[in-house]
């Protein structure tokens, strides 16, 4: 299936100059979504996860029917304050500034198998932050499952060494 033909690409959006992929038009397409998380799944089993992470939103949105199909756990990542436990927290760059994020304290296990899943791999901010979350935890990152990639930001740069897995290119 060309999941591309079920992405909107919104042009100027959110500012000038962005051509924004939307991924809601994929989730609104039952095949597209259905097909789109099999191919996640298909993966996961190929690294062997025991648990998927994503971080918030759009990683909620494409992590947690892998989760489900696998029948293994999901762990989310949000901003401060969002996860009422007790979190470790990151801190990333951005274009201007930084950003953090969070994770509960006891969402991995030492020596368990966790694959990143989200929507977009663009310039590898969160997905690094993700990385260092998981494994501050002592978890072991075993892939990074992606619906689109952005290949002029070069986000796998910042995740060199991990194994990246993407179905769309652009």
């Amino acid at each position: 299936m060309d999941l591309k033909q079920y992405v909107s690409v919104v042009e100027n959006w959110p500012k000038e100059g962005v051509s924004f992929k939307d991924i809601t038009t994929i989730m609104d397409n039952g095949p597209a979504y259905k097909y789109a998380t099999d191919q996640i799944v298909e993966y996961a089993k190929k690294v062997g996860a025991e648990l998927i992470v994503g971080p918030e939103a759009r990683g909620f949105i494409t992590g947690c029917p892998v989760a489900y199909a696998l029948e293994i756990g999901f762990a989310p990542v949000r901003k401060p304050g969002k996860l009422p436990r007790e979190v470790i927290s990151e801190d990333y760059g951005l274009e201007y500034g930084k950003d953090t994020l969070t994770m509960h304290k006891d969402a991995v296990k030492p020596g368990q198998k966790v694959l990143i899943v989200d929507d977009l791999l663009a310039t590898g901010g969160t997905v690094e932050a993700t990385i260092k979350l998981i494994e501050k935890l002592g978890g072991e990152v075993v892939g990074c499952a992606f619906l689109i990639e952005l290949m002029e930001l070069e986000g796998r740069k910042k995740i060199e060494g991990y194994d990246v897995f993407t179905l769309m290119e652009y």
